[in-house]
């Protein structure tokens, strides 16, 4: 096979002329050219002292290939999956769709006003905007699940007040074997932690001409969900992993890490690759192994690796001590690469490959980090600021955090 021809057909394709089997098709071909390409590094490496320029100039660039190709790929699945939002097959309050119609395209407030009187919602649209109809909120709910990637495998629960408070086990209480007729001895109490979700205020500001609001053919709900889907989502994919918890949700990486022969609750457990700011030379599969292993068997069945695509172009080029790839590329269309036989989910948020950096986590996020979301979702309608546009002041509040510090580890690129 012809090692340039996975990448001589992304120059001459864009994303938007290949189908979605063309453009996997294009994949699984780039990916053959790259495993040729690495196999021919490595056996120039171990046959002298470096390995040659060129070929080493190929890998690199098949490699960039792949990751430009699998990002079509997924952009291509996304738009296949997104649901067609039309009028005549929406469910939901018909008086609150038009009355919040009416407010969005000529800002007439006062059919929404009412209805928001009526339901005793809180705020007016001086102080906070009008709530978006309810197949709205919950059509960006679904798209920011596909579009951010932690909030696609951690937990989401949906709250109504400003901060979920939950008290979570640390030791359950004493259990134990006994006889039909013995006495029964008391448990030990189970010692508690209550955990605190705030939530926090996200916004996003699309704007839109006149001639925009006059189309009565345009949906405004599938507009507004659509502008502010990939603000929210860039947002949230940032925090999730390395917010500071001030205005914003607390992510997994700003908690405090610690060696994994010392992991204590409250913390999140690393392993050492042993070399700063890069891999073990030899066996270097083998630090991968030892975070799988350092995550209870009971939590590695959900489990799912997070990196960036950076760290994935170095974790791709690894085989194992048989000679299989550990990277392998995802089955089908829409589905997620595999390392280790475990799903890969791409942050970019995540912190590149450095001197002790964590770029590298595992776990069952599903149980090890919760999203929270505060129902209702508000717009503001602003035609003053940015003449002759009109500016839509969109904000969701959502909380998140670590609410099992067992259930996600660490790789540390560094020896202590």
């Amino acid at each position: 096979m012809n090692a340039s021809s996975g990448p001589a057909r992304l120059e001459t394709k864009s994303a938007g002329d290949l189908d979605l089997k063309d453009a996997f098709g294009d994949f699984m071909n780039t990916f053959e050219a790259f495993r040729e390409s690495n196999d021919e590094k490595l056996a120039q490496l171990e046959g002298r002292l470096g390995g040659d320029v060129v070929t080493t100039e190929k890998v690199e660039r098949i490699s960039r290939a792949l990751d430009e190709q699998k990002r079509a790929l997924d952009n291509l699945a996304l738009k296949r999956v997104r649901p067609v939002l039309r009028r005549e097959e929406r469910v939901g309050s018909p008086e609150h769709k038009a009355a919040f119609d009416a407010y969005m395209r000529s800002g007439d407030d006062r059919q929404i006003r009412a209805l928001d009187t009526k339901a005793m919602s809180y705020g007016s649209g001086q102080d906070g905007g009008y709530l978006v109809p309810a197949e709205t909120e919950t059509e960006i709910g679904k798209r920011l699940s596909a579009l951010s990637p932690i909030r696609s495998i951690a937990s989401v629960r949906q709250v109504s007040s400003a901060v979920l408070k939950k008290p979570f086990s640390v030791s359950g209480p004493a259990v134990g074997w006994v006889a039909e007729t013995a006495s029964r001895p008391q448990t030990n109490t189970a010692t508690l932690a209550e955990l605190q979700f705030p939530t926090m205020e996200l916004y996003a500001m699309p704007a839109a001409t006149a001639s925009l609001l006059e189309d009565t053919v345009v949906d405004l709900d599938q507009w507004i969900s659509t502008e502010v889907e990939a603000a929210f989502a860039e947002q949230e994919g940032a925090a999730f992993v390395s917010g500071d918890g001030t205005n914003k949700p607390k992510g997994f990486l700003n908690y405090t890490k610690v060696a994994e022969t010392s992991w204590a609750w409250g913390s999140v457990g690393y392993t050492l690759t042993g070399v700063l700011g890069d891999l073990p030379a030899s066996d270097p599969s083998d630090v991968l192994i030892d975070t799988v292993y350092a995550l209870k068997a009971g939590y590695r069945q959900n489990a799912n690796w997070v990196m960036n695509r950076k760290t994935q172009a170095a974790i791709r080029k690894l085989k194992d001590a048989d000679g299989n790839y550990l990277w392998q590329p995802p089955s089908a269309p829409g589905q997620r690469a595999l390392l280790m036989g475990f799903p890969l989910v791409e942050a970019e948020d995540m912190p590149d490959i450095d001197d002790d950096a964590t770029p590298i986590a595992f776990g069952d996020f599903g149980r090890g980090y919760l999203v929270v979301d505060r129902t209702g979702v508000r717009v503001l309608r602003d035609p003053y600021s940015a003449k002759p546009y009109v500016l839509f002041y969109t904000t969701k509040r959502v909380g998140g955090g670590v609410q099992d510090f067992d259930a996600i580890k660490l790789l540390k690129f560094g020896t202590a």
